[in-house]
């Protein structure tokens, strides 16, 4: 969102028609308008969620920038960007207000990990149908990473990674969840499905061109200068299906590789950099339950996405089916 001081911050990058009046309220708007749309179930904000530079008061600009979630009464969850912290609270700051604010479900970290790298480690479970087979299990399981923000290490320049400690964090929460979703031995032959949400993509997103992505790539891949084999790391986990990140605002595409789909958001705030004419989008993830022979709810069958413009219309373009659980993963 690159959220800052509300009406006084202007938009940017936006056709000469748009530019008067044009503020963080745009934004605001653009929240309201996708949320009486697809009356979600869980919004998720994928980091520089504020401007820091340009927030007078990092507390407020967080208030406000959630504001549309937290009037609607809709769970919500958020990591952070490498911006949210360049203002008066830190990174640390950032985080532990966020999970101060109402119907937010983002942690600050989790508390079975000790010593863990960033702010906003943490995963959420999603319940299956009361009544049901897997009414006590997680049907879809989300995990969300600190990407950090910029290197920390001299001899190594550029933005943040996934640091060991918070894949080790993963790796065991993965294992962990799939382990309670086969007990006890009930006919399952899969594991539930995860969605892994960051900021900073992964060296591996460039691993794409037009011929093997859906959507558009209009800018390059802004990953860590180095590789710190977290897509590997999901890989051998076996549940990870997706990956949606934030970071580079006219990259908006999905693209699978080794059975994972890497996912942008796609640019959403006004006040962050954009293309004039280009819309601001938002990304839709709907997760369908099978139907069972009995007439009840199953498993989750299938993910798909696609993604809305603020045009007006919201109109949806890109839609996709991310994962099947009748499909193959191509490798």
């Amino acid at each position: 969102m690159h959220y800052a001081d509300g009406k006084t911050t202007p938009c940017l990058n936006v056709l000469p028609s748009q530019v008067h009046g044009c503020s963080d309220l745009n934004t605001s708007a653009f929240i309201q308008r996708m949320i009486q749309a697809g009356k979600p179930n869980l919004i998720v904000f994928t980091g520089d969620n504020i401007f820091g530079f340009e927030a007078k008061d990092s507390a407020k600009s967080l208030n406000a920038a959630f504001a549309p979630a937290i009037a609607a009464g809709i769970p919500w969850a958020a990591v952070l960007g490498n911006h949210d912290q360049q203002g008066t609270l830190s990174r640390e700051g950032v985080m532990k207000h966020i999970v101060g604010l109402k119907h937010t479900l983002s942690q600050f970290n989790p508390s079975e990990a000790h010593i863990i790298d960033g702010f906003g480690n943490y995963n959420l479970e999603v319940g299956g149908v009361e009544g049901s087979g897997f009414a006590n299990k997680s049907v879809l399981n989300l995990y969300f990473l600190d990407s950090g923000d910029y290197s920390t290490v001299p001899s190594i320049p550029g933005y943040g990674w996934i640091k060991p400690s918070q894949q080790l964090w993963f790796q065991r929460t993965s294992s962990k969840l799939q382990s309670a979703y086969m007990r006890p031995a009930m006919a399952k032959k899969s594991f539930a499905p995860g969605l892994v949400y960051f900021h900073i993509p992964l060296p591996e997103f460039a691993s794409f061109d037009a011929s093997n992505f859906t959507g558009v790539r209009q800018e390059g891949i802004s990953s860590a200068s180095i590789n710190s084999g977290f897509f590997t790391t999901m890989v051998e986990a076996g549940d990870v299906k997706a990956v949606f990140t934030g970071h580079d605002h006219l990259n908006d595409f999905c693209g699978q590789m080794t059975g994972i789909q890497l996912c942008y958001a796609g640019g959403f705030g006004y006040h962050a950099y954009g293309k004039v004419g280009w819309s601001r989008r938002a990304r839709v993830v709907v997760a369908s339950l099978e139907k069972t022979d009995e007439g009840g709810w199953g498993a989750v069958k299938s993910i798909k996405t696609w993604k809305r413009l603020d045009d007006g219309h919201l109109t949806a373009i890109y839609e996709q089916v991310l994962w099947s659980k009748n499909l193959i993963p191509k490798v």
